[in-house]
């Protein structure tokens, strides 16, 4: 009998044994009937880097707080030749925070709960980052997204805020969501209605960031090339059957192209999933995923940087923040690699490149 687990890695890959131990035990609960451990997995509360497909029944739990949680690329209007460094990060510097710009216009008709975090990153792994065009594999899927070689793009990194985490806390305690919700339950309706506005509040909210962004650095144009959402839980239709998609940390392959988030010193790549990938939950890689828990960073990395020329140097050069141990959480090693991430999909037959983003500067504010 074929398991329904199943984890993306080659021998050359790390995934600690810990978070496959977790999506084990998680594929264990009633109505699961297929999970992926995709190469970014890594331990969470429940474990990030993974999908899974149930039938009759959801789990809210499993994304846990941060509904709708994504990624965005946006065009600039800002040529690479003129995007001067120093000029770019002393503004982006002295903003001092995303909301010293007024978007008060922009949400007066907005009807959802928390509107005075719209516009803003949020902490842990979320970020807003100006990149570059490295290289290009596929130049008519390049194309094809409105992309040019010479342009400047910004990738927005964020989610629902504080509402997500009070639609998680609401399900707890008033229906045990973490029992599961059968889908022909009341509790089921009011939680996947409460999801989809969590999902559009983060849609906005990475709108609005990079609306912030830009007028900050004179951007000239703002339009969403491409997004795909990595915290939810999605209704789907194959093989004559309804079931539900819970991704976490895990980007659709059903959305057409998506950007795979690098770390903050490594490059981001655009790719195109293969068609189907049932056996993958319909999912793909979101990012390099953590090598490292954020509050075990810098007692790893402080002997290694300790010379704070060096440390400024390689790990905050390019990173705006306002806490001093974001650098080290930010830190390369932190992560694992990208590329590697990235390869075990094509040797999977999962995904196809289509191009390399490279960070130019990082705003964590």
């Amino acid at each position: 009998m074929e398991s329904k687990v199943k984890v993306v890695k080659s021998e050359k890959s790390w995934i600690e044994t810990a978070a496959i131990d977790q999506l084990e035990k998680t594929a264990e609960l009633e109505g699961i009937i297929k999970a992926v451990g995709l190469p970014d997995l890594h331990v969470g509360k429940t474990p990030v880097g993974a999908a899974y497909m149930t039938k009759d029944i959801i789990y809210p739990h499993i994304i846990g707080s941060d509904i709708g949680c994504g990624m965005a690329l946006f065009s600039t209007g800002i040529n690479r030749g003129k995007f001067k460094f120093d000029k770019m990060f002393g503004k982006l510097f002295r903003l001092g925070g995303l909301e010293n710009i007024d978007i008060s216009e922009k949400i007066a008709d907005i009807d959802l709960p928390f509107k005075e975090s719209l516009g803003t990153i949020g902490s842990g792994n979320h970020f807003a980052e100006f990149q570059e065009v490295s290289e290009v594999f596929d130049e008519k899927a390049f194309e094809e997204i409105g992309m040019e070689k010479g342009s400047v793009y910004l990738l927005v990194h964020s989610g629902s805020r504080g509402y997500g985490e009070y639609i998680i806390q609401d399900c707890i305690r008033k229906h045990s969501c973490q029992k599961g919700l059968k889908t022909d339950s009341t509790a089921f309706n009011e939680y996947l209605e409460e999801h989809q506005k969590s999902v559009e509040y983060a849609r906005l909210n990475r709108e609005l960031v990079a609306h912030r962004l830009l007028d900050t650095v004179g951007g000239k144009d703002d339009k969403k090339l491409l997004e795909s959402v990595h915290n939810s839980i999605t209704k789907k239709e194959t093989e004559g059957e309804i079931i539900y998609i819970h991704r976490k940390g895990a980007a659709p392959s059903d959305v057409g192209y998506i950007v795979i988030a690098g770390t903050r010193s490594t490059k981001s790549y655009i790719i195109k999933p293969e068609e189907g990938l049932y056996d993958y939950c319909y999912s793909v890689s979101h990012g390099a995923g953590r090598r490292w828990p954020r509050f075990d960073c810098k007692k790893r990395l402080q002997h290694v940087y300790e010379d704070k020329i060096l440390r400024e140097r390689k790990l905050a050069g390019t990173l705006i923040c306002k806490d001093k141990n974001v650098v080290y959480e930010e830190a390369p090693e932190a992560y694992k690699s990208i590329e590697k991430v990235v390869e075990d999909m094509v040797n999977e037959k999962m995904i196809k490149l289509v191009a390399s983003l490279n960070p130019l500067i990082t705003y964590k504010v």
